[in-house]
């Protein structure tokens, strides 16, 4: 008996451990692809304030994700808890923000030129609500653990596109430009799915929700965003 309750103790312990791992390789991934644009000189602190804004709410929603997971790892379950309380809260704003800036991005002209304005938008907008889904689910179902950390890391994993397109070499990737960031993605979620072969003999339903949503998602993208409707609105933005 004393043996298995210690197995399941070093169970728990190693899940801990690999789940604070993933959220920061997800922090650094990110925040890398915004340090590279940033030291190349084709991004700068003369930007437009919301760009500013943006770039300090995902960093604090990154910083917020990072902490949840270290609390869980170091056991500090109720300060965990009332730091999910304020991330619920701020998870609104995230996704406020990243709305609104898509469509400020696109009336000021400052989607990239590799980009059809038009798919920009869609992408963008696509990948913040189910980033938001991901999350959102991910905390109504906070008392099943095994859920609940699996779909907050599915999340994570979406809302780093922009680290990760930041750090791939875009423009010469044409229209292929949605699935070389979805094939990246799906190296973090590989690992995870690798992680639950090893430890779990079998992969979490919520990586099989995951993996579907993301890529029936990537597959839509370009079909809405040449949709009349999103054709016509794109015209009115950026017109």
């Amino acid at each position: 008996m004393a043996t298995q309750v210690g197995a399941a103790g070093a169970s728990v312990e190693r899940d801990r451990a690999f789940f604070f791992a993933m959220a920061m390789a997800i922090v650094v991934t990110t925040i890398s692809g915004f340090a590279l644009q940033f030291a190349a000189g084709r991004s700068s602190l003369a930007s437009p304030w919301w760009v500013h804004l943006h770039g300090v709410t995902a960093v604090g929603w990154l910083a917020l994700y990072a902490t949840q997971n270290f609390l869980v790892f170091r056991g500090s379950f109720v300060a965990h808890q009332r730091l999910g309380m304020f991330a619920s809260v701020y998870l609104a704003w995230m996704v406020v923000a990243g709305l609104s800036i898509t469509v400020l991005s696109a009336a000021a002209h400052r989607i990239p030129p590799f980009f059809e304005p038009n798919v920009f938008l869609v992408m963008d907008w696509l990948n913040t609500a189910v980033f938001a889904g991901f999350t959102w689910a991910g905390v109504a179902l906070r008392a099943q653990p095994d859920w609940h950390r699996r779909l907050m890391l599915c999340g994570a994993v979406q809302v780093m596109t922009p680290g990760i397109g930041r750090l791939l070499p875009l423009p010469l990737m044409g229209t292929w430009i949605l699935w070389s960031i979805w094939l990246a993605m799906m190296v973090y979620l590989s690992v995870a799915i690798a992680y639950d072969l090893l430890t779990r003999g079998r992969v979490h339903p919520a990586y099989l929700w995951g993996v579907g949503v993301i890529t029936v998602t990537v597959a839509a993208m370009r079909p809405i965003a040449f949709s009349p409707p999103v054709l016509a609105l794109t015209e009115t933005l950026t017109g």
